[in-house]
This record gives C-alpha cells, sequence and structure tokens, in this order.
C-alpha cells in the first residue's frame, strides 16, 4: 500500500509534467491524489489481467500511465463543466 502512494506520488508529478492543456490540476496535494489514483488503477488492472501478483503494486512506468489516464479524464471532466477545477482560474 505504501509502495503505490508512494510510486503514485511520483506518477502524478511525471504525469502533470507529460500532459499538456489548461485543465491541468493546480496544486500539490491534487496533483498528488490523481497519481495515487492512477496508481491504483494501474495496479488493479495489472492484477485483474495477471500481470501482477496480488499484494504487489504498479512499477513506475505503469503507475506513470495510469495516471495520465486519470489526469485525461480530469480533463474532460473540467471542459465539460461537470466538476470545477479548485487551482483553475
Amino acid at each position: 500500500m505504501l509502495h503505490i502512494i508512494i510510486v503514485g506520488f511520483v506518477a502524478g508529478i511525471v504525469a502533470r509534467l507529460l500532459s499538456p492543456g489548461p485543465n491541468n490540476p493546480s496544486g500539490f496535494i491534487l496533483t498528488t491524489v490523481l497519481g495515487i489514483a492512477g496508481a491504483f488503477l494501474a495496479t488493479a488492472i495489472g492484477q485483474a489481467i495477471g500481470h501482477y501478483d496480488p499484494g504487489q503494486g504498479a512499477g513506475y512506468i505503469t503507475a506513470t500511465i495510469g495516471a495520465l489516464v486519470v489526469l485525461f479524464i480530469w480533463n474532460r471532466l473540467v471542459a465539460r463543466g461537470v466538476i470545477s477545477d479548485p487551482g483553475g482560474k
């Protein structure tokens, strides 16, 4: 669990740097939360398809891909006005 959180933190920061666009989540905490959500997503999908054993977490690359997916979903929700970006202008 702690491994996923640490990997998610790093993945969130990397995903934010890789994802262009005006709807990037602002703030350290929100970036961290989205990265951790991406790491959990990557871990769950990896375990479901048999890529990871139970109790094994996603690696940095897979967690970053998961964070990019979560960030893409975030950007689409903000663009449609479904949610507001708390750090947006």
